[in-house]
Formats: structure tokens, sequence, C-alpha cells
């Protein structure tokens, strides 16, 4: 909690889109799925909030975990809900951050796409392209199916856009994860997963 972002652009809870961007109470992004300001639905659909604690859970307080990063700023595009989601909203998604840095002034260096599936769009790799215009990268998840990504489907990691890094997962000891899909030419990187 300590290190998520909020969008200077907009007062909490006064019920207007302050900064114009679409989206009224923005404070700390936007839930694509549902339509609303609501980041956070509760346990039954927390990979974001999980995945962001891996990225900047605040460590050496005590508590017992600890991120990656421990002085970041997160802030939610969440498109995914506990019925799946759809291309359009993790378009939508992308946008919003691209937006905010454009035309806003936000300072966006990356987003986490912990997430895959479905096959090739052009829309969704053009919003990647926009991402890439404003200086943003596109981290995307390999994919836990043990798919070989050079023959088969491992979107969004493997669109060609310079800016996505393809993530794989490993172990403790720097294996590949036993789940993790993997691709010599398609897939960047691996970092701990499992």
């Amino acid at each position: 909690a300590a290190n998520a972002g909020t969008n200077p652009g907009e007062t909490a809870g006064n019920g207007v889109d302050d900064d114009g961007n679409g989206y009224v109470d923005d404070v700390y992004g936007w839930d694509f799925a549902g339509s609303n300001n609501s980041v956070f639905d509760g346990t039954g659909d927390d990979h974001g909030t999980h995945v962001a604690g891996t990225i900047g859970g605040v460590g050496g307080n005590g508590k017992g975990v600890a991120g990656v990063c421990w002085n970041v700023r997160l802030m939610n595009a969440k498109f995914l809900g506990s019925r799946g989601g759809t291309t359009a909203n993790a378009i939508k998604a992308v946008d919003y951050f691209t937006d905010l840095k454009t035309r806003h002034g936000m300072n966006f260096v990356a987003t986490n796409n912990s997430w895959g599936g479905g096959g090739f769009s052009q829309a969704l790799q053009d919003a990647i392209g926009r991402a890439n215009n404003a200086n943003i990268l596109f981290i995307a998840a390999a994919g836990n199916s043990t798919v070989n990504c050079e023959t088969g489907s491992c979107y969004p990691a493997e669109y060609p856009n310079a800016n996505v890094i393809g993530v794989a997962s490993i172990t403790s000891t720097g294996a590949i994860s036993s789940f993790s899909n993997y691709g010599s030419t398609t897939i960047d990187l691996g970092a701990p997963g499992s």
C-alpha cells in the first residue's frame, strides 16, 4: 500500500473527471473490466495485487514480505476480472498509461503484463506500439503452459515490438520452471516464478 501510486490530476471522491481522460476519480487507476475506479475487487480476484506485491512490496519493515523494488510507485489498469477479460479492454488499459504519460506528464517507465491468452491482435500490437513511442516498456509473462513460443502462441509476450520484454519463469536455482513457456528468440529473459 505504501507504494501505491496516484494520479495527481484527479481529486478523490468528487465525482468529476478532473484530468479529462474519460475516467471519473481514477486516483489509483481504472478497472476496465468493471468500468469503475475500484481496482481491487477482493481476494477472489487478486492476481494483480499479488504481482504488485512481488514487484513493489515495501521491505525492511518487519512484515515478512518484500518486493523486488522497495521504492517504486505502482498504478492500476485492470482489465481482467473473475470472468476473464477482453482484448478491447487490454488495449484500453495499455492506452490508459500511454495517455497519462503523454498528455499528463506522468513518469511511467513500464507496464507489467502478467497475463496471456488469445491469439494475435493487430489492434493490441498497435497499442503496444503507441506505448513504445511514449518510451514505456511492455513487460509480458511468457505464460504457464509449457509451450515453445517459437512454434506455439504466447501472446502478448511474442509481439515483435521493440518495447516488449518476454519473461519466462525460473526456479530458485535458475532452471526454467516446469510450467513455464519458453522461446529462444521470442522470450527475452527468465525471472523467479517458482
